[in-house]
């Protein structure tokens, strides 16, 4: 068989009705011939939407076509469920999935569909209401790696280790934007086969993208002309798509090199990636029955603010202050500020609230399909306690409490004795009452429950230096602990540079004034400080 050229084949914006047919043959020969040419197994990406559906009813189309004894070779069909998706999107693909599982059974058709979630330590609110990181931005996107490319990278490589090498299908498209379109003509550098290349991101896989030409007409028009193999009905996925702005789908991400869905028309629905989620609003302006979803809308306008910094700890997560230098808007000089680190206890707890409202609200009005929402799951409320409790060391053990107010419902925990304690919010409260400030609060809170973690070892190996860490991260005050972070900057910068005479200069002792000699003398008759006294300073 042979194929077009690139400079052979019609321009897809120019290409007629007839011609998209002619392709349409054309690829379902050539899906044929790759597919019975070797047994490498075959990965195909399935968000639900309209490229991926393209690209799996082609599959579908062009394998059905082949004697049964030639249908060897398993089909993957894989999504990634990051917990966090549109809802209506969810239930649409989990009903897809379902109908697909049942149709390839039926028809006796090599195809498997699986759906991959994130693990729990890995999920949305695991992060940042259990560790408090802060809603995703440009700068610290770093749900994208833990919520998609983790599950289909874990699985890919899986298959990889089974068989060696796989080839991944995707629906990507040149014409969903100019950045995609960018990336893909780079990938081109690494063809090997028409629409197919050699994946740069992952060994030993190999992508093949067959309508990376294809219009978006194009795309509507063979969804809505070619009928759905596993019984879907294209019509419904169009009246989910009418009614918003953008025309992108989330692709599935299965590495760094996927183009990115933070513009894409269905994504995470806390996505903080863009300024508006423009198809939720869309779906509930458009139509009463999905106004239920207003709660979940209100939820992720409210973690998308520009300045959170009185919502996070002036220190990074394992306690130390870092700074960074950076221009100051509207004038030529620079200012070191320091960066900000994970939400506090205050609003971590806060987040807990607002999602089992949210939550509450949608199960409430939502329509009877949608009744058992689920936008927390109890493992991941589980993760989130054991981390309050083990790594930041609340032991007033709040999350029960959160969960029982907001839902009326006692909160079961499913973790074999979880949060057992000998101290709970008694013990806090009146510790809270009796610390001089908030970090003498934390550092004490830290090394108690320290204490408490090892009380029931056999073997107490470690205890000394676990309960000196706390010192390094929860004894300075804010103001004390930016100078200290300033200082070692400037030593840092001046051992970098050679300035010996700077560094002289700030470690020089403070000489005392030649006026209050009997002060002197009496400073230097006192005993040394103590360990509390040096970490924390004089009490007024």
């Amino acid at each position: 068989m042979t194929h077009p050229t690139p400079t052979e084949a019609t321009d897809p914006a120019q290409r007629t009705v007839p011609e998209l047919v002619e392709d349409i043959q054309a690829l379902t020969a050539e899906i044929q011939q790759l597919y019975c040419q070797d047994s490498l197994p075959w990965i195909i990406g399935y968000s639900g939407g309209k490229d991926s559906t393209v690209i799996l009813q082609l599959v579908w189309g062009a394998i059905a076509a082949l004697p049964p004894e030639q249908r060897t070779k398993t089909i993957h069909v894989i999504t990634t469920d990051t917990l966090v998706e549109n809802p209506v999107v969810a239930a649409w693909v989990s009903q897809s999935l379902e109908q697909m599982k049942g149709a390839a059974q039926a028809q006796g058709m090599p195809i498997e569909p699986l759906l991959l979630k994130p693990a729990v330590k890995d999920t949305f609110w695991v992060n940042l209401i259990g560790k408090g990181y802060p809603a995703p931005r440009q700068g610290f996107r770093w749900c994208t790696e833990r919520l998609k490319i983790r599950p289909s990278d874990d699985y890919i490589r899986e298959k990889i280790r089974e068989s060696g090498e796989v080839i991944l299908v995707l629906g990507t498209r040149k014409a969903e934007s100019a950045s995609r379109a960018a990336l893909m003509t780079e990938h081109r550098k690494w063809r090997v086969f028409s629409h197919m290349n050699y994946n740069p991101s992952r060994p030993n896989s190999l992508i093949y993208t067959p309508i990376e030409d294809w219009r978006t007409d194009e795309v509507w028009l063979y969804l809505m002309q070619w009928p759905n193999p596993w019984g879907n009905d294209n019509k419904d996925l169009f009246t989910m798509y009418r009614g918003a702005t953008a025309d992108n789908e989330c692709p599935l991400v299965i590495d760094t090199s996927t183009p990115s869905c933070g513009s894409s028309r269905f994504g995470c629905w806390v996505c903080t990636l863009v300024a508006k989620d423009k198809s939720m609003e869309a779906m509930i302006q458009n139509d009463e029955e999905k106004e239920w979803m207003q709660p979940l809308l209100d939820l992720r306008n409210e973690l998308d603010v520009e300045n959170d910094l009185d919502r996070r700890d002036f220190r990074r997560r394992q306690g130390h202050v870092q700074l960074y230098e950076r221009s100051v808007p509207g004038a030529d000089t620079t200012e070191v500020v320091n960066i900000p680190g994970p939400y506090t206890k205050q609003w971590r707890e806060e987040w807990l609230r607002r999602v089992l409202q949210a939550q509450a609200e949608a199960r409430h009005n939502a329509p009877n399909e949608m009744k058992d929402i689920e936008l927390i799951a109890l493992e991941e409320l589980s993760e989130i306690r054991r981390i309050w409790l083990e790594e930041f060391h609340e032991f007033d053990d709040s999350l029960p409490r959160i969960y029982e107010t907001v839902t009326g419902i006692p909160f079961r925990d499913p973790r074999p004795n979880a949060g057992n304690s000998l101290l709970g919010e008694d013990e806090w409260s009146i510790l809270e009452d009796i610390c001089d400030d908030s970090m003498q609060f934390e550092l004490i809170a830290r090394l108690l429950d320290t204490e408490r973690q090892y009380q029931t070892m056999s073997r107490r190996k470690g205890v000394i230096e676990a309960l000196e860490k706390p010192f390094d991260t929860s004894s300075r005050p804010r103001d004390e602990a930016m100078d200290y972070a300033r200082s070692r900057r400037l030593v840092q910068q001046a051992a970098t540079s050679g300035e010996v005479d700077t560094i002289k200069q700030l470690f020089a002792p403070e000489q005392p004034e030649a006026d209050q000699p009997e002060q002197q003398d009496q400073d230097q008759t006192q005993e040394a400080p103590t360990w509390g006294a040096m970490k924390f300073g004089a009490r007024t």
